[in-house]
């Protein structure tokens, strides 16, 4: 059994950075006390990320496929790039339904879980290990690039921009970028304290700050599985609506608009946030 208390997407709180001794270094990076915290991709999303969150992802797994079917208007035989394809349980779905998919990953541990799930579907699907700010393809490759699940602000601001001037690169004219993440305007009043994923008697412990001033939240993670604890730190960018359009305006699409799941235009009051840009 898998439970998490409280809600899974309200789980971080404001705070001055103090929570957890952090501080800006002398290049300006946050520290957790003298530790640099940039995002490791492994040592987030590994075999204990599947293990606590992969049950609860499934349960929303054929909704989110629906709403992306619907809301990029895809077609069969549309070429389709998934930025941070994860375990692939979007981009398998996508071939089923006969789009010529992508999925780019960087971590291993999730391009080997989806690519054995493509082949017990009967599915052929392209799993690149790779880094989004660098994508291995040509010019204008792509009919539609789909970043899902708050998989957009990893990195820096200027490692964040290359990543949407890249995907902005392989897209053919016409093509369409959607990103989906927090609203975070919707998400600041509803904050917790801390999050803990209890399944079958291990833990993940989430306690986390938002920093007003970088638009930035780092979160201390603890995972208690197996008589063993593992504990690291990491941060991931936030953007409200505005911030994000401009982003990529800045980037040379021509139109973005801001919508929630339904296609309904975006609110304070919708809990997620989805940007589909055009090329």
């Amino acid at each position: 059994m898998t439970r998490t208390l409280p809600n899974r997407w309200g789980h971080l709180y404001v705070k001055s950075r103090s929570t957890f001794g952090l501080r800006r270094g002398p290049t300006g990076r946050r520290t957790l006390g003298s530790v640099s915290v940039p995002f490791d991709f492994d040592e987030v999303f590994d075999e204990d990320y599947l293990f606590f969150y992969e049950p609860l992802l499934a349960d929303v797994t054929e909704t989110d496929v629906d709403t992306i079917w619907r809301l990029l208007r895809l077609e069969p035989d549309m070429a389709i790039l998934d930025l941070g394809c994860g375990h692939g349980r979007i981009a398998n779905r996508l071939a089923e339904r006969g789009a010529r998919v992508t999925g780019l990953d960087a971590t291993a541990v999730f391009l080997d879980r989806a690519r054995r799930d493509a082949a017990s579907r009967g599915v052929d699907v392209d799993y690149v290990k790779g880094d989004m700010r660098r994508l291995p393809w040509t010019d204008e490759r792509f009919d539609r690039v789909l970043s899902w699940f708050t998989s957009f602000g990893y990195f820096d601001d200027q490692d964040n921009r290359r990543v949407l001037q890249e995907a902005h690169r392989v897209l053919r004219p016409a093509g369409r970028l959607l990103i989906e993440n927090n609203n975070l305007v919707e998400l600041l009043p509803r904050w917790q304290p801390a999050l803990v994923t209890e399944r079958d008697g291990h833990f993940a412990i989430d306690r986390s700050c938002f920093d007003p001033t970088t638009g930035r939240a780092t979160t201390e993670r603890v995972i208690i599985r197996d008589g063993r604890t593992r504990r690291f730190v990491f941060s991931v960018q936030m953007f409200v609506a505005a911030e994000l359009r401009n982003w990529l305006l800045d980037t040379g699409f021509t139109s973005v608009n801001l919508i929630d799941p339904n296609g309904d235009p975006l609110t304070v009051r919708s809990r997620r946030m989805i940007s589909i840009a055009y090329r």
